[in-house]
């Protein structure tokens, strides 16, 4: 699968990744590289990890999608494998400004896979299908 991550960003998920399967937390050099890298969405990103709001959706038929409660209580479904999050601050900050490469919701389920603390949840195919076709949250 392609990735949409500049090599940097990809480089400093693995080392979070290592550091945490190692210690069980983020050393305070990742943090600050976070920082570096995502700008002030990471400390966001960060909070939506530390509240549990970030929860992985997952059919028989293989299809996943993740769901983010953000801070203002809205739920969004974010597509990780074609880097896409339906909020106003992606549409405004990645993909009309071109100022980040992800949004606060994005960057947290990318630190939730890299952490493994991802909340895990099965759907059927149909409820899948209905959460892809953006009828209505499940």
């Amino acid at each position: 699968m392609r990735s949409f991550l500049p090599a940097v960003a990809e480089q400093l998920f693995r080392d979070i990744q290592k550091a945490y399967q190692e210690t069980s937390q983020i050393p305070d050099d990742l943090l600050i590289a976070l920082k570096f890298v995502f700008g002030p969405c990471a400390l966001q990103a960060l909070d939506l990890v530390d509240q549990h709001s970030v929860t992985c959706l997952s059919s028989p038929s293989g299809r996943k999608a993740f769901q983010v409660m953000g801070g203002s209580g809205h739920l969004y479904t974010c597509f990780v494998s074609c880097h896409y999050c339906p909020c106003p601050a992606f549409a405004y900050t990645v993909l009309r400004r071109n100022e980040g490469p992800l949004c606060k919701h994005i960057m947290a389920v990318y630190l939730c896979q890299a952490m493994a603390v991802t909340q895990q949840e099965s759907v059927s195919d149909p409820q899948m299908s209905t959460l892809l076709s953006g009828i209505a949250p499940l």
